[in-house]
């Protein structure tokens, strides 16, 4: 069938609806509640200034057949302030699958932006490969927290939302840590005599079933040295919380920590002029939209 009018443009806030009820034909097992939220939070979050508040759609003649999500954001690389856009949900009716490298083409074209993929299913790791993309991240650590030693005279505490200033941290770090307390994730600060360390963690979900693992995902920390040396601290409070072990993205067995080192899931791929940092999945889709 040939489709005359359908052409490749960005998103805007009026094509939102008929885009969640686009993703959730697309996707089974998410709600189309699941696709609102994380629009919404798209919708009021900060965006550099040039680039698309949601990505790109194919438009047949003002219907949504296919969505790109992208989430971008500046991040601090050193002096420099680098472009990262994570390539989020990719969904195309069947019918006009043959649009479908309109979106790629487009969603990719910036060459100084660092695009970002962190959720790759492993059957399609060759695929991604294969378009220029270059794994940061091999493995995860899945750490029992609880069972490292707490720092001598050290001190946890959980930020909310509602946090205006946190004693030893920048500003920057201040907003990093209560913006992601109002996604729903666990923003902490440890104190230990040898400074003030920063952490936001996210529980991982069981998309079928009732009830929730008592795991978390790292979401966000300076170096994994920093965890591991508040683990002991950060693993106490968890337990309070029901919560068992942490994953934490890495290439390798993080020393000082208790747990298991695995390849055989959690790759993550970049291409572009900036390597992303291990430990820091903050503004991506695992924290809009959830696990």
């Amino acid at each position: 069938m040939i489709h005359t009018k359908v052409r490749c443009r960005e998103i805007t806030e009026s094509d939102v609806e008929g885009i969640a009820d686009l993703l959730t034909r697309g996707f089974v097992g998410r709600s189309r509640n699941y696709w609102i939220q994380g629009l919404r939070r798209q919708a009021f979050r900060p965006v550099p200034d040039g680039y698309p508040r949601f990505g790109y759609m194919l438009d047949n003649d003002g219907e949504p057949v296919g969505v790109l999500l992208l989430i971008y954001t500046a991040r601090k690389d050193g002096d420099e302030t680098a472009i990262h856009c994570n390539l989020s949900s990719w969904y195309v009716e069947p019918a006009y699958r043959n649009y479908a490298p309109l979106l790629t083409k487009i969603a990719q074209r910036h060459k100084h932006v660092t695009y970002l993929n962190i959720s790759p299913a492993p059957w399609t790791w060759p695929i991604v490969e294969t378009q220029g993309f270059r794994a940061y991240c091999r493995g995860i650590f899945i750490s029992v927290p609880a069972l490292s030693r707490a720092p001598r005279w050290s001190k946890i505490e959980v930020i909310s939302q509602h946090t205006k200033a946190i004693e030893g941290l920048s500003e920057t770090e201040t907003e990093l840590l209560t913006r992601h307390a109002r996604y729903n994730c666990l923003s902490l600060v440890c104190r230990t005599p040898k400074g003030v360390f920063p952490f936001i963690l996210q529980p991982v979900r069981i998309r079928r079933g009732f009830i929730a693992p008592p795991v978390m995902q790292l979401i966000y920390c300076r170096s994994a040295a920093e965890y591991a040396a508040c683990a002991g601290r950060i693993g106490r409070l968890l337990l309070r919380l029901g919560k068992v072990s942490v994953i934490v993205d890495s290439n390798e067995p993080i020393p000082g920590l208790v747990g298991i080192y695995t390849e055989r899931r959690g790759r993550k791929y970049f291409k572009g002029p900036h390597r992303p940092r291990l430990a820091d999945l903050t503004d991506t889709e695992l924290v809009l939209y959830g696990p």
